[in-house]
């Protein structure tokens, strides 16, 4: 396999994911696709696929991330949910701010008020 295969950007480091904590009941939710010797596979759930492409949308302003968001046709209270969540990664003003702004491009005007 190619030496970069596996993107370990959102996690490494002192803001990686892993270090600010993954939503809450992660670990419970993840189904083992392949176990190896050396090696184990796990696949992540929807509401947790969710939490990740919400936070990525809004870090990149949209990118691929939104539309793969999109694919996963969220809810209203799974958005809400996965905003909390990355909120705690970043609690800042701009971020939140950001947040409002996706969320008008993102078609969940309504969202921007509760949040």
């Amino acid at each position: 396999m190619p030496q970069n295969w596996l993107n370990n950007g959102p996690s490494s480091g002192e803001g990686g994911l892993f270090r600010l904590g993954l939503p809450d009941g992660f670990r419970s939710r993840l189904t083992q696709k392949f176990q190896g010797e050396k090696l184990s596979v796990y696949y992540i759930c929807r509401i947790d696929q969710i939490h990740f492409k919400m936070y990525a949308a809004i870090d990149q302003f949209g990118s691929y991330h939104a539309a793969d968001l999109k694919k996963l046709a969220p809810t209203e209270e799974e958005l809400i949910q996965a905003i909390k969540w990355a909120k705690t990664h970043d609690p800042s003003d701009g971020f939140h701010m950001a947040i409002k702004i996706f969320l008008k491009e993102f078609g969940y005007e309504q969202l921007a008020e509760r949040i």
